[in-house]
């Protein structure tokens, strides 16, 4: 079965960054694009940003300039680094394949950007 975990949330100020890592269980990774998704309470999940088998990548225009995604394939890792955070970034975030979220959302990573 395959698992998503996502990790390296947390408490920050606004301007701080964080480094989130989502591991991978199996052996399909390297041939799906990725994407790493947010849900702030009360809202729908959303695409923030995404990197194709190739290393494209594409981000949501509230992001652009300051996530950062990249992926290890040898690891099994997708990375978002997260800089000039902003409190309206605060959300819980969770990684799946892209466009089409193929397996089960794990538990995701809560992200707060607060003073």
């Amino acid at each position: 079965q395959v698992q998503l975990v996502e990790s390296g949330g947390g408490l920050v100020q606004p301007g701080g960054s964080l480094r989130l890592s989502c591991a991978a269980s199996g052996r399909w990774f390297s041939i799906y694009a990725m994407g790493w998704y947010r849900q702030a309470p009360g809202k729908q999940r959303e695409l923030v940003a995404a990197i194709s088998t190739g290393g494209s990548t594409n981000y949501a225009d509230s992001v652009k300039g300051r996530l950062t995604i990249s992926r290890d394939n040898a690891k099994n890792t997708v990375y978002l680094q997260m800089n000039s955070l902003k409190p309206e970034d605060t959300a819980v975030y969770y990684c799946n394949t892209n466009p089409v979220a193929r397996y089960s959302w794990g538990q995701g990573t809560q992200v707060t950007v607060s003073s």
